[in-house]
């Protein structure tokens, strides 16, 4: 079983703009995407996203904005999106929160770097890496080494929680 690993910190726009250039120059560019995604009233946190690829429904299991999360995903086509929404408003699942997302992914060393610029909420560089449960205090700090040459601190899971909560009270008002 494969977790994943990931450390966020909230970046100015400045910020942002300068390490895409970084990034452009020092790491391999995997894509850059623009998402839609809709978060489930679920006990779990059970989400579906449409992108350029196509699109796809995935479960992470433990609390939001952990260091390390179980992950389950499974892709499909650009087709499949209404439906996917459809399925899970008929089972009586409201979209709790929806997010509309620029993302740039980079390969940077073998750690996977989101930049992402999220319409009412911000810009976030987000590092992680699928680790086996063995490896998980290994590989954060890995992530944790590569913040710090990258000279950013972490935002404490606190930052994220108040502004996750802000967003899921306004997002409707902040798109």
């Amino acid at each position: 079983m494969a977790i994943e690993v990931e450390l966020r910190s909230f970046i100015s726009p400045e910020k942002y703009a300068e390490l895409l250039e970084f990034f452009k120059a020092n790491a391999v560019l995997e894509k850059e995407d623009f998402q839609e995604t809709h978060y489930f009233d679920t006990p779990e946190d059970l989400r579906i996203q449409k992108n350029k690829a196509g699109c796809k429904v995935w479960l992470k299991k433990g609390k939001l904005h952990d260091d390390a999360r179980e992950e389950i995903e499974i892709k499909l086509g650009h087709q499949d999106f209404d439906k996917l929404k459809e399925l899970f408003l008929s089972l009586g699942y409201k979209v709790e929160i929806k997010w509309l997302r620029s993302r740039a992914q980079f390969n940077w060393d073998g750690v996977k770097v989101c930049l992402d610029n999220t319409k009412g909420y911000g810009h976030i560089l987000e590092l992680e890496k699928l680790s086996s449960p063995e490896l998980k205090e290994e590989t954060l700090n890995l992530i944790k080494q590569k913040f710090k040459d990258l000279n950013i601190e972490v935002s404490p899971k606190e930052e994220f929680e108040f502004k996750f909560n802000h967003y899921k009270e306004n997002w409707r008002e902040l798109i």
